[in-house]
């Protein structure tokens, strides 16, 4: 007797509503972190960016606004929006000088908007670009 009573303890302990209960509930999945990419828009402003020399990152100086007065003002390069500016200008920096570029320049980079991820996909980017032009036939 002393069988049953310990079998019909143990059905009871184990019923699948009592165990249910019991489990410890999973977390819910975190959602999937997106990998860092960049739109069409970004990525035309990058390979334009290419032909930009790093005189177009620095303001123009006295002389440079007189004879701008004097002879109409030079091409402007700079972009409207604050964001794709900040792209433009970690581009050219990257297409000129590869990783070598200060901290304060990463800093402007990432306050746009930007992540790390986004920062090693641009020198990435800028790395195959020129390694195929390299390896060319």
């Amino acid at each position: 007797m002393a069988y049953l009573a310990v079998n019909e303890a143990l059905e009871f302990a184990l019923a699948p509503s009592r165990v249910a209960a019991l489990a410890p509930v999973a977390a819910p999945a975190a959602p999937k972190a997106r990998p860092a990419g960049f739109s069409a828009l970004e990525c035309s402003v990058v390979m334009l960016a290419r032909h930009d020399r790093p005189s177009s990152l620095r303001e123009p100086g006295r002389v440079g606004k007189l004879l701008g007065a004097i002879f109409g003002d030079s091409y402007n390069r700079r972009l409207a929006d604050p964001k794709l500016e900040a792209l433009r200008r970690m581009a050219v920096l990257t297409w000129h000088h590869g990783y070598a570029v200060t901290s304060g320049q990463i800093a402007d980079f990432l306050a746009a908007g930007f992540t790390a991820d986004h920062y090693d996909l641009l020198g990435r980017r800028v790395a195959e670009v020129l390694s195929s032009r390299l390896f060319r036939k």
